[in-house]
């Protein structure tokens, strides 16, 4: 199921939509190829947090903890924002919006390592949290070194 509660990036939506309301990109051409590499080692590190949030997602404990649920709903919010931007190859706007829902995505990461040990103790939950800290961190780290 997708979450379907607005973000509140909906200002950060540019793009038209078509007719059956989907999203129309267009590929940008004019980003600069320092930008573009940065959004592409983003969005490396973002793979390890879909994965985390594919984990939680599917596992029996979240069917039953609501809070771990949030938990997987942030993580695929902040990918969800950014799918527009990647997928017009808009690197500028895509570091914008990364930049401005990093926040909340440091947020999430620490509300999983807190919650993580009264859900389960299991090594896969335990690599989950270690996983998800580092790709946080990393992104983390690759936009404040970034150029605005």
């Amino acid at each position: 199921m997708v979450h379907s509660d607005q973000t509140d990036d909906e200002d950060d939506n540019d793009n038209d939509n078509d007719e059956d309301g989907g999203q129309v990109s267009t590929p940008s051409t004019d980003s600069d190829p320092k930008l573009v590499a940065l959004m592409h080692e983003v969005d490396n590190w973002i793979s390890h947090v879909w994965m985390v949030r594919t984990f939680l997602k599917h596992s029996d404990e979240a069917t039953d903890d609501e809070e771990l649920a949030e938990i997987h709903r942030g993580l695929y919010d902040f990918m969800l924002a950014l799918g527009p931007s990647k997928d017009a190859g808009d690197a500028a706007r895509y570091l914008r919006i990364a930049r401005k829902k990093i926040s909340k995505l440091r947020k999430t990461a620490a509300a999983f390592r807190e919650l993580q040990p009264e859900v389960s103790g299991h090594m896969n939950f335990r690599m989950a949290a270690q996983s998800l800290s580092l790709a946080v961190h990393q992104i983390d780290e690759l936009l404040q070194g970034s150029p605005n």
